[in-house]
């Protein structure tokens, strides 16, 4: 009779209060950053769901975690339904030396997985992935939407019924999104994804459903021959090669979940490429249609005028930043581009744009403060309600987009010549 269950057959409720937390504390997986995705690490009988792009470094992260688990002297077993075990063993031995704990099973039979747990009471199993393997009570191809949903049901009874936490490998579509069906989502406990230009080392973990804790937060890792390394400090990797005196740049002050990050924001025209054509709006990193909207913003209430040019737009080093907070360094970049005046090198900004042209205030902006002093920004140009930052800052209020590219450029250059040069 489960707790709670009275004779009569019905489950009778029981106190909160009184209700064991004993089997929901997190096991750490040994990567730093992961665990702060994850609230401390994976709960035993919680399965959660890795999502990304491939070549990503998905099965790359996992093995690392494998192996970490497996290194306390834990029972741990990936269910390699895509790659031969071969393979497997090749990728791993490049990250270091195997655990004799660490378990493979080359299989696409999902039942096959309910004996493994009978028989090695594994500490962790990851199957990579869920669309590969298959459930022969089911009709229909892998990856198809019976067999996905039949194999995630499946794998979430057996993780509830024997405490032990599963990872779920998922593909993606060409927009992004987890392949297969909604279900899949609403079936397990944590839904995360790995994101990154494969272009660049920059990896970024981040949980968009998670069960036990905050949504959210960031985990920071970088690609490299060795496997995926945690970024402690990523200011040397975002800003590392950041050239000062450059018009066209900003350093936007961002949040991610509860870290902040200084991110560069570029910008670049160009006279447009044909009379009869729309000129090109290119994004990378920043949202498209933000920027769209705040060229809008900057001809009406700046005195940008950039109708007929070409405009590009980027997040540098590998990053994605869509908050309204970038708003307002979005904006100094392509004023100083226009203006061909570089914002000077200690000048951080964040603040949301309105279609008036006026400066909003966003949310967390001591936090954003804080990590541009620690930096060694000396200036913030901040929506006129910020509350006051750290020691070591000036904050430069501005109300409005006008104020702001007016404020920021002529700290380079002569005021007159500054709006001479926008209004051109």
């Amino acid at each position: 009779m489960r707790n709670g269950a009275s004779a009569g057959g019905y489950v009778a409720p029981v106190p909160l209060c009184a209700v064991d937390l004993s089997g929901a504390t997190p096991r750490p997986t040994g990567l730093a950053e992961l665990d702060r995705v994850l609230g401390g690490g994976f709960v035993p009988g919680s399965v959660s769901l890795l999502g990304g792009e491939p070549g990503v470094g998905k099965s790359t992260l996992l093995l690392q975690v494998l192996r970490s688990v497996a290194e306390t002297g834990a029972v741990v077993v990936l269910v390699s339904a895509e790659e031969s075990s071969a393979q497997v063993r090749l990728r791993a031995e490049r990250l270091g030396p195997v655990p004799p704990t660490l378990l493979l099973l080359e299989e696409t039979d999902v039942r096959a997985v309910a004996g493994i747990l009978e028989d090695c009471s594994p500490a962790l199993v990851v199957v990579d992935s869920i669309q590969a393997v298959c459930d022969p009570t089911t009709s229909g191809l892998p990856g198809g939407v019976p067999q996905v949903r039949a194999c995630a049901e499946f794998l979430v009874r057996l993780a509830k019924t024997h405490a032990v936490p599963f990872v779920l490998v998922g593909h993606v579509t060409k927009d992004g999104t987890l392949a297969g069906p909604r279900v899949l989502e609403h079936l397990v406990d944590t839904v995360m994804t790995v994101e990154g230009d494969r272009h660049h080392a920059l990896r970024m973990v981040r949980a968009t459903k998670h069960r036990f804790g905050p949504t959210g937060e960031l985990g920071l890792f970088a690609m490299g021959d060795a496997g995926l390394t945690a970024v402690t400090d990523p200011h040397r990797l975002l800003l590392g090669d950041r050239r000062p005196g450059i018009a066209g740049s900003a350093v936007l002050a961002a949040m991610e979940g509860q870290r902040a990050l200084l991110v560069e924001i570029q910008a670049l025209w160009a006279p447009a490429s044909s009379d009869s054509a729309p000129p090109r709006r290119s994004a990378q990193g920043v949202d498209g249609g933000r920027l769209a909207l705040l060229l809008a913003v900057l001809e009406q209430h700046g005195g940008v005028v950039l109708g007929r040019t070409d405009v590009f737009a980027s997040a540098v080093g590998g990053i994605r930043v869509t908050e309204p907070a970038a708003d307002l360094a979005l904006v100094l970049a392509l004023a100083s581009a226009v203006a061909t005046i570089a914002i000077a090198p200690d000048v951080v900004a964040f603040g949301e744009v309105g279609l008036g042209g006026e400066i909003r205030q966003v949310p967390q902006a001591e936090r954003r403060l804080s990590e541009a002093a620690r930096i060694g920004f000396r200036r913030a140009v901040v929506p006129a309600s910020c509350p006051d930052g750290p020691p070591g800052i000036e904050l430069l209020r501005v109300e409005s987009v006008s104020e702001a590219t007016t404020l920021a450029l002529a700290r380079a250059g002569d005021r007159s010549v500054t709006r001479q040069r926008l209004s051109a």
